[in-house]
C-alpha cells in the first residue's frame, strides 16, 4: 500500500508549485489569482529510499520498484468554504478521499503574490483552514446523528457505537478541537476511522518559504512549528520554488544545487519521510534477481497482513516469512551468507514485520 495527501492550503500559498515539483509534471496550472486549480490533480510519486538501491545492487536486481505515495492537488480553500463559498463542498469531499492532509502555508514575503487575505500570518491561514473543515465536520455529525435515532431505539449495537463516537467528536468541535484530538479506544479504532471525519485527518503543516530560508526556515515557519508541537501534528520547511528548480534537473545536478543551497535532502524527502512518521507508515522489501521491491504497512502489522499488501493468496495461505533484518543483509552481502550465519530467521503468523525487513514469504495455494 502506498497512501493518499491531499495538499491544501488557501490560495496563493505554493500548492500547485509543491504539487507540480513533487510529481515533476507541470500538470497544474500555477498562477496568481484564486481558484486556478479547480479539478483535483492527481500525482503518484515512487518514494525514495537509499535502502532500496543497497539492495538491489547486492542482489542484482534487473528491476528496483519503490512504493508509492499520491498526492492530490486540491483547490485553496477560503473562509466559508463549509458553507459552500469558492466550490467549498467540491474540494472538501476531495480532502475526505485522502488519508492525511498536508496544509500548506504561506511563510514567505513577497508583495508580488497576493494573499487572499492581504497579509502573512500562517497560523491564522491555519486556523481559517482548520475552522472550515471542522463546521463541515459538524454539519455532517448532527445530520449523521439524527439518522440514527431509529437503530438506537432499536437497540443496533453498530448504531450505538457510531452515535457515541460521533457525539465525543461533537464534542470536541464544540469546544474549537478537531476531532483528530479525541482519544479512541482500540476497540473503537475500525468505527472511527469508518466516520471520515475531515478533522480527523492527520495534519503535516508545510512551511513554504524563500530560498534563503529553505535550510533552516524563518519565524513564521517556527510559528507554525510550535503549533504543529501544541496540537500534536507534523511540520516541515519546504521552499517550492527550490523544489520546482530541482525537478528539472538531472540527480548530479540536483545533487550540486542542493549543495549550493546548504541543504542534505530534496524536500520531497523531508515530506514524504514527515507524511510516514504521521501515519505511522513502515517499509519492507522483497530482493531477488528479478526485481527489489519496497512495500508500504502500517507500524503492527503482522506477517500475513504484510504478506496480504503482495497478494491475498499470500495471507490467506501463509506458512512462514524468511526474514532478514536489512542491516544484517547488506552486513552479509546477500541472502545467502546471511543464511549460512543464522541471520535469517523463520517468522510466523504472530511476528511483527519490523521497518527495513527483508521478507520472503511461503504460503500455501
Amino acid at each position: 500500500m502506498g497512501f493518499k495527501m491531499g495538499i491544501v492550503g488557501l490560495p496563493n500559498v505554493g500548492k500547485s508549485t509543491l504539487f507540480n515539483a513533487l510529481t515533476k509534471t507541470a500538470a497544474a496550472q500555477a498562477a496568481n489569482f484564486p481558484f486556478c486549480t479547480i479539478e483535483p490533480n492527481v500525482g503518484e510519486v515512487g518514494v525514495p529510499d537509499s535502502r532500496l538501491d543497497a539492495l538491489a545492487a547486492i542482489a542484482g536486481s534487473k528491476q528496483i520498484i519503490p512504493t508509492r505515495m499520491t498526492f492530490v492537488d486540491i483547490a485553496g480553500l477560503v473562509k466559508g468554504a463549509s458553507k459552500g463559498e469558492g466550490l467549498g463542498n467540491q474540494f472538501l469531499a476531495n480532502i475526505r478521499e485522502c488519508d492525511a492532509i498536508a496544509h500548506v502555508v504561506r511563510c514567505f514575503e513577497d508583495g508580488d503574490v497576493t494573499h487572499v487575505e492581504g497579509r502573512v500570518d500562517p497560523v491564522d491561514d491555519a486556523s481559517v483552514i482548520e475552522t472550515e473543515l471542522m463546521l463541515s465536520d459538524l454539519e455532517s455529525i448532527e445530520k449523521r446523528r439524527a439518522g440514527l435515532v431509529r437503530k438506537i431505539k432499536g437497540n443496533d449495537k453498530d448504531a450505538i457505537q457510531q452515535d457515541r463516537l460521533l457525539a465525543a467528536a461533537q464534542t470536541a468541535i464544540e469546544n474549537d478541537k478537531p476531532a483528530r484530538s479525541v482519544e479512541v479506544d482500540e476497540d473503537d479504532a475500525k468505527a472511527w476511522r469508518l466516520l471520515q471525519l475531515l478533522s480527523q485527518k492527520p495534519i503535516l503543516y508545510v512551511c513554504n518559504v524563500e530560498e534563503e530560508n529553505a535550510a533552516k526556515g524563518n519565524a513564521h515557519s517556527d510559528a507554525v512549528a510550535a503549533m504543529a508541537a501544541a496540537q500534536g501534528a507534523g511540520a516541515v520547511v519546504i521552499s517550492a520554488k527550490i523544489e520546482e528548480e530541482i525537478s528539472q534537473l538531472d540527480p548530479e545536478e540536483a545533487e550540486m544545487f542542493l549543495d549550493e543551497m546548504d541543504l542534505e535532502e530534496a524536500g520531497l524527502d523531508r515530506l514524504i519521510r514527515a507524511g510516514y512518521e504521521l501515519l505511522k507508515l513502515e517499509t519492507y522489501f522483497t530482493v531477488g534477481p528479478k526485481e527489489a521491491r519496497a512495500w508500504t504497512i502500517q507500524a503492527g502489522t503482522t506477517a500475513p497482513a504484510a504478506a496480504g499488501v503482495i497478494h491475498g493468496d499470500f495471507e490467506r495461505g501463509f506458512i512462514r516469512a524468511e526474514t532478514i533484518a536489512y542491516t544484517d543483509y547488506i552486513a552479509c552481502e546477500g541472502e545467502t551468507k546471511a543464511k549460512e550465519t543464522g541471520k535469517m530467521r523463520a517468522e510466523g503468523k504472530t511476528y511483527i514485520v519490523k521497518d527495513g525487513d527483508v521478507m520472503h514469504f511461503l504460503f500455501n495455494t
